[in-house]
């Protein structure tokens, strides 16, 4: 291949695909690497040289769906109906939504309302990036990007995978020594979860996947799940509904309020884990509130998100003046909302 650097490449040519991912696992490239053609898009997610996770935009949750319907036969914390539960919250009106791979969230889900451990995230995102993997080598013409900052930046990290021994294992079908090739994100887990990891380092060179064999990592203990409180302040009651509706009730709980005086009162009785505030509204607007929070000892951490129909240059350099976290832009998709929660949430 001609075309050394990895920046963009938009024109259709002939690929090496071998070639291309020898030139990302680089201990210095982080981003994304973007291969089209005709029929679909891939995206391999890397971290200082490792793979973080792997998608193809035309089979997005399917694989996903078929790993999970496996997982569910011997994770006692995953229910038999998960895929429908994954599809009604991160499928729906996908092609609205400008999230490229829903499908990560909705792993970041699965881990947050404790139906899979952090290790067992870890072993689906191998899984997934060898069927990826697999596609992607036997593409002949295309084009590539690479993206130096992408909607993972802020996510969860559950694994970083050794990109060649995966390549290598997809050339030959040859299954590889997991401890060769999951180097397993180690910090925040639960103890449980370390167990898992420390099951392996010794001396196990047992083959590792998701056959039914693989007993003691893959249903290591998950601690009871609690709902996500989240309040929500906005004088528009319509949007408040429509918050409510895009978030399911058996994993959120929905604080809602319109007037912002008695929100502030509220939000320090309750101390919910992530706060919605509008910034246009009378009284007390959103700049405000996060700003008097933030004074708070108890607020000094809590997620704040700003809404607005306006974030120009101004409204940016006010939300960081007040510590706001993030904000979000009406009007918002499902997607937008579910992925800034899961930034800051998770």
């Amino acid at each position: 291949m001609n075309t050394i650097p990895i920046s963009r490449y938009r024109f259709f040519q002939k690929l090496q695909p071998i070639t291309l991912l020898k030139k990302i696992t680089n201990d210095s490239f982080t981003g994304c690497l973007q291969v089209f053609s005709e029929s679909g898009a891939w995206s391999i997610y890397m971290d200082q040289g490792k793979l973080i996770y792997a998608g193809y935009s035309e089979e997005m949750f399917e694989p996903l769906y078929r790993n999970l319907q496996r997982l569910s036969q011997q994770i006692s914390t995953l229910p038999l109906g998960i895929n429908e539960q994954v599809r009604m919250i991160f499928e729906k009106d996908i092609e609205n939504q400008s999230i490229p791979n829903p499908d990560y969230l909705a792993i970041c889900w699965l881990v947050n309302q404790k139906y899979i451990s952090h290790f067992q995230a870890a072993l689906l995102i191998e899984q997934l990036a060898l069927e990826v993997l697999e596609s992607l080598l036997d593409l002949e013409y295309g084009s590539y990007e690479f993206v130096p900052h992408t909607f993972l930046d802020n996510l969860p990290k559950f694994c970083h995978l050794n990109l060649r021994t995966l390549v290598e294992q997809c050339q030959t079908g040859v299954k590889v020594n997991i401890q060769e090739n999951l180097n397993f994100e180690t910090y925040h887990q639960p103890e449980a979860h370390k167990k898992d990891q420390e099951q392996l380092t010794k001396g196990n060179t047992d083959q590792v996947d998701f056959e039914p064999n693989i007993k003691q990592p893959i249903n290591s203990p998950v601690t009871e799940r609690k709902k996500c409180s989240i309040f929500c302040v906005d004088d528009d009651y319509n949007i408040l509904n429509t918050i409510e509706d895009f978030l399911d009730e058996k994993i959120f709980s929905i604080i809602k309020f319109m007037d912002s005086s008695q929100a502030l009162m509220e939000i320090l009785r309750v101390q919910p884990d992530i706060i919605l505030l509008n910034v246009e509204m009378p009284d007390l607007d959103g700049y405000e509130i996060c700003s008097l929070l933030r004074k708070h000892t108890n607020y000094k951490n809590t997620p704040v998100i700003l809404m607005t129909e306006r974030m120009g240059l101004r409204n940016r350099a006010k939300a960081k003046f007040v510590k706001a976290n993030g904000y979000l832009e009406k009007p918002f998709s499902q997607g937008d909302l579910l992925k800034i929660i899961f930034q800051h949430i998770v």
